[in-house]
């Protein structure tokens, strides 16, 4: 079995586990209770979590309904400052991945997460008066700073809170609310720009304001939502929070110390597995960055006016939301990752093809909802793979962060290739990311399978362990989902 259980023994860095005061016999949950306990963790959490990402990519990728609005004319941008500025935002955003995500613990979910989405949302609000290009830099350079924490950081929330087998199903509320802040923002846009004239400010100034405002109610809710320390939450009783102790001890393998050891972050430098995930991360997020900011202007190219392209956005967002809910669902139920990822990656690459090929524009719309179930899909699944796959928590934290920051680097490819309409491009690069992409899983994917097999030959005694690192996910009884 992928997960260690109360029979096998508890590897955390240091031979021992902090709970120490639990026995064996003690380490039994009943399976009824467990679920009644994931499901009050999940109503609890769940709803912050993910109204905090959709606030995040909300305030991200608006910038691409404010292009069809009409912004680059009104503070005088071209063509190409305009791409810069999509590209800008991610030179901070990477830049502040792995030091926000090392800093969790040490700053508490609660205060950090919040000064955050303060900070983005006062930011999205300014951007609102912005005149000229210059303050769009900087105000996307600043809000790529506070945004690098949050993705890497609600990941390591999570491992805080559920298993390993339990995690791409989480992790898919993240990926879903990139989906609905796409949905959400189409339909809010369609909306706002009504507002066009009111006040004497343009419609695309209104959006900003508006979805800022959004961000600053949704930083109260995170900082009264999600507490620093989850296995003692508010909401749970006496019986789940010892139900939760005993989850934190038979997860104590993937947990780790909670003391920060420059140890761990060397080793997480060091293994292959976070460089080969962090440029699929990069291939994915290539389609992720591309397709959820210029959806409105590639609808927009196939003839549609500017409303049309607004709303035509919102079923296509809900279907890759909805496919990658699926998709998770039964990743978790199987603990197989890259079969998965494999897979809808196929349909992204029928869809890039339709959309590069002289079709209808009936047939390219078809191709968006194709596209976009490898678009979520990708992303979320192949961060899953790692999340469950690193251990213990500050060599995970530092893979994470590593990994986001290899892979949002795509940020600034996907701002330079949707330049034109009809974006052949940015589409056919797409392509190719896709097309690469599928080589580096299947090459990830043979080499988690030779170091499971490693391990098992060594518990055979067929070959000697010689490996210097065997603590965390080098244990021997932590098998590497596949």
């Amino acid at each position: 079995m992928a997960s260690l259980d109360a029979k096998q023994p508890i590897h955390d860095g240091s031979s021992k586990a902090e709970e120490g005061d639990l026995d064996v016999d003690q380490l039994h949950i009943d399976p009824a209770k467990e679920v009644k306990l994931l499901a009050k963790l999940d109503l609890a959490f769940t709803p912050v979590i993910m109204l905090v990402y959709l606030s995040c990519f909300l305030d991200r990728s608006n910038i691409g309904n404010v292009k069809t609005a009409g912004m680059p004319t009104d503070i005088h941008a071209s063509a190409e400052q305009f791409s810069a500025a999509v590209s800008i935002f991610y030179a901070t955003y990477v830049a502040f991945e792995i030091p926000w995500s090392v800093l969790l613990k040490k700053l508490t979910p609660r205060y950090l997460l919040t000064a955050l989405c303060i900070v983005w949302s006062l930011v999205t609000i300014f951007s609102g008066f912005i005149s000229n290009v210059g303050g769009l830099y900087a105000t996307r350079l600043i809000l790529g700073a506070c945004e690098g924490g949050l993705f890497p950081c609600l990941n390591l929330y999570l491992t805080m809170v559920y298993r390993r087998e339990e995690q791409a199903k989480r992790v898919s509320y993240l990926f879903v609310c990139t989906a609905i802040s796409g949905a959400f923002g189409g339909l809010l846009a369609y909306g706002i720009l009504h507002m066009d004239g009111i006040s004497g400010m343009a419609g695309w100034r209104w959006l900003y304001i508006i979805e800022g405002l959004f961000s600053v109610v949704v930083a109260a809710a995170v900082f009264f939502g999600l507490p620093n320390d989850p296995s003692n939450a508010y909401f749970l009783n006496a019986e789940e929070k010892e139900l939760m102790r005993i989850r934190a001890v038979q997860r104590q393998a993937y947990m780790g110390s909670e003391e920060f050891d420059w140890a761990e972050v060397k080793i997480a430098f060091r293994d292959p597995k976070v460089y080969l995930s962090g440029c699929i991360q990069f291939c994915q997020d290539i389609l992720l960055y591309g397709f959820s900011t210029f959806l409105p202007s590639i609808i927009q190219g196939m003839g549609y006016n500017t409303l049309q392209s607004q709303y035509f956005t919102i079923p296509v967002y809900v279907a890759g939301g909805l496919s990658f809910l699926a998709f998770a669902f039964i990743s978790d139920r199987l603990t197989i990752r890259a079969p998965f990822v494999l897979f809808a990656n196929m349909f992204g690459i029928v869809g890039y093809i339709l959309l590069l090929t002289k079709t209808s524009d009936g047939v390219k719309f078809f191709a968006t909802f194709l596209c976009a179930i490898a678009v979520y899909n990708g992303p979320g699944l192949n961060l899953t793979w790692l999340n469950v796959n690193v251990a213990p928590h500050y060599r995970r934290a530092t893979a994470i962060g590593l990994q986001q920051t290899i892979g949002n680097t795509a940020g600034i490819v996907a701002g330079q290739i949707y330049r034109n309409v009809p974006y052949r491009l940015g589409n056919g690069f797409s392509l190719g990311a896709l097309c690469v992409s599928q080589a580096l899983i299947a090459s990830k994917y043979l080499y988690i399978r030779h170091c499971n097999k490693t391990k098992e030959r060594i518990v055979n005694g067929e070959i000697p362990d010689t490996r210097k690192i065997k603590t965390g996910d080098r244990a021997l009884d932590f098998v590497y989902h596949l």
